[in-house]
Parts: structure tokens; sequence; C-alpha cells
């Protein structure tokens, strides 16, 4: 998990979370059509199950049943938000703010 500023993009930090992994796929949403992303996925031997953005030229096939698997991630990141301190972001620190985020992310893995 990597915490950054609200304004900057989520591509951004991509790359650097799925280097040194191994997937069988990698799934995202529109926001990580990047064809420097897809590079490094299918670099990595995985498959890239993102969507294409409306104004790309050459659309990447897209495989429907894994993509439909990306809203167990949306359903977890919406349990998370559920905590009144992740939500709002109490915590001036970012360490002590990814400490409460990892509590609750655990509370939710054990219920």
């Amino acid at each position: 998990m990597v915490l950054t500023p609200g304004q900057r993009n989520d591509v951004t930090q991509a790359g650097a979370l799925i280097d040194g992994y191994e997937a069988g796929a990698v799934l995202g949403d529109k926001g990580y059509d990047s064809d420097d992303l897809a590079e490094q996925i299918a670099e990595a031997g995985a498959a890239v199950v993102i969507p294409s953005r409306a104004n790309r030229l050459e659309r990447r096939a897209l495989d429907q049943n894994l993509y439909a698997d990306r809203n167990k991630i949306e359903r977890f990141f919406g349990r998370l938000k559920q905590y009144r301190r992740v939500a709002t972001r109490y915590e001036k620190l970012g360490q002590n703010y990814l400490s409460v985020v990892f509590l609750a992310a655990t509370l939710i893995s054990l219920l």
C-alpha cells in the first residue's frame, strides 16, 4: 500500500505496486488504462484486465468474467470507508493514517 496526496492520480503509483509480484492477471478500472502500465503488466507475464477508455483508438480485449471479480475489491474499499477515522482522515501523519487503515482492513477480514 502506498499513501499519496489526494490530488495525485493513482496510475502514477500502480507500476511500483505491482513490481516484484507474480500474478495471472492485473485488474483495474478505466483510470488505469495506460500504455506504460499495460506494457509493464504484460512483461511480468500477467493478463491486462483493464477496460479501454472511450478515447482510445485501438481497444484492448477484456475478459468480462475476470473483470467482474474487481467488484469484490470495490466492495472491500466501500466497507473500509465505513470506518469514520479512515473516511475522514483524522490522523495528521501518514504513518498513523496507514496504521488505522491496516487495523480497519484487519477487522474487515476477520468478520
